[in-house]
């Protein structure tokens, strides 16, 4: 096991998946290496079986999608949508959580700096709004400092539980609004027809553009 954070830090999560399931990566330093700020066995139990779990969840959950696509039977797909994407979004924040800590701190890198003053006024201005965003989360939750691209700038978000149904670090390539807005004049409560109606409209060459943009 490395005793310092990789070089590279994304490579670090190339272990997270492997040979076709999602897999729980080594940590990117020794397990008494954050000590005294974070105690060795906190952090043996919440890797080894904390975000263990996670990985197991998510790989149960794809299996059960897998069986259903294979049955036609999709009664459980409310559950099963649910567990992939609250075992999956465990997953990805724990493997970011890891590589966001190194042992005695370290200090942003100029062009991350820059951002800071843009977005913030500065560091410090950042590091108290992000604290500040953190300890205020209700119940379980993250803290998460988010590149937001429309406005090609630095947000902080709270991130309550923390699946809400989605994975995080996912980009959406084909997107339908289900807000009863969005078709209740024509279709009234018939979601399932407005959805029937999208599929026909979708516009795939955009999704496969989208696909091929962030494959580069």
């Amino acid at each position: 096991m490395p005793a310092t954070q990789p070089a590279n830090p994304a490579a670090a999560l190339s272990s997270a998946f492997a040979e076709g399931k999602y897999a729980l990566p080594e940590l990117p330093y020794a397990k008494n290496a954050l000590e005294p700020l974070y105690d060795a066995q906190t952090l043996e139990l919440h890797h080894d079986k904390h975000h263990a779990g996670y990985v197991k969840g998510l790989n149960t959950a794809l299996e059960k999608l897998a069986a259903a696509r294979k049955s036609g039977d999709y009664a459980a797909i409310k559950a099963l949508s649910r567990d992939l994407a609250f075992h999956g979004s465990g997953h990805v924040l724990h493997c970011l959580f890891w590589l966001s800590m190194t042992p005695g701190g370290s200090k942003p890198q100029a062009d991350l700096a820059a951002k800071f003053v843009h977005c913030f006024g500065g560091f410090e201005p950042m590091a108290a709004q992000f604290a500040a965003a953190t300890e205020a989360v209700e119940g379980s939750g993250w803290g998460v400092l988010a590149y937001e691209p429309v406005a090609d700038c630095l947000q902080i978000l709270q991130c309550e539980k923390h699946q809400d149904l989605t994975i995080w670090g996912v980009t959406p390539l084909l997107v339908c609004d289900v807000w009863e807005h969005a078709y209740y004049l024509k279709y009234q409560n018939r979601r399932a027809d407005w959805i029937a109606a999208f599929m026909k409209l979708a516009n795939w060459d955009f999704a496969s553009q989208r696909y091929a943009l962030i494959k580069k």
